[in-house]
């Protein structure tokens, strides 16, 4: 379990390690064309070359990260429980447990959003024949910051809860998170 657990970080420093690359490379090239956009005459006539002004890495990472986060101020996550399946005798201790287990999985899908989910699939082929397929996905993070929006019946036996989060705490979870894994190989 160790080692697919280091494997796993591995893995995930490498992505990082390429976009940090990716995202150098961008800077690079929009610093380039920059450059490249000046006329010849007015390079040669020029005794002082003009500044030309680096683009930010947080410009750079932002646009990379900006079809995940889309260009949204928040990002919203809504959660579902059922009520009947409540391990609980009373209607109202079920109702409770419901909301609260649909604020749970509201959560869950608000760190799917921010971190991504690690996903394992197997699948088995015998005589041609797909004998067996399967899937596990795993979420891992922490979600601070978070506002709750709302919680509603969704149906007779249903709880529905959204919550959003500021798109700028998403790049701080992020960071801290990637910080965290860093931390963890040495």
């Amino acid at each position: 379990m160790r080692n697919l657990t280091q494997k796993s970080t591995a893995l995930r420093l490498a992505r990082f390690g390429t976009l940090l690359a990716l995202m150098g490379a961008l800077t690079a090239c929009q610093t380039m064309q920059a450059m490249m956009e000046t006329p010849e005459k007015e390079k040669k006539a020029e005794v002082i070359p003009p500044v030309v002004e680096p683009i930010p890495v947080r410009s750079a990472r932002a646009s990379m990260i900006a079809p995940i986060v889309e260009t949204r101020e928040t990002i919203t996550a809504t959660g579902y429980a059922v009520v009947s399946i409540q391990n609980h005798k009373t209607p109202a201790q079920k109702r409770l447990l419901a909301i609260r287990a649909s604020k749970l999985d509201a959560y869950r899908a608000l760190t799917e959003q921010v971190y991504g989910q690690h996903l394992d699939a197997t699948t088995t082929v015998a005589d041609m024949t797909v004998m067996s397929d399967t899937f596990r996905t795993r979420v891992e993070g922490v979600i601070y910051g978070a506002v709750l929006v709302s919680i509603t019946p969704a149906g007779d036996d249903t709880y529905e809860t959204t919550l959003s989060l500021d798109a700028r705490v998403v790049d701080d979870l992020r960071a801290l998170y990637l910080g965290q894994l860093a931390s963890n190989i040495r």
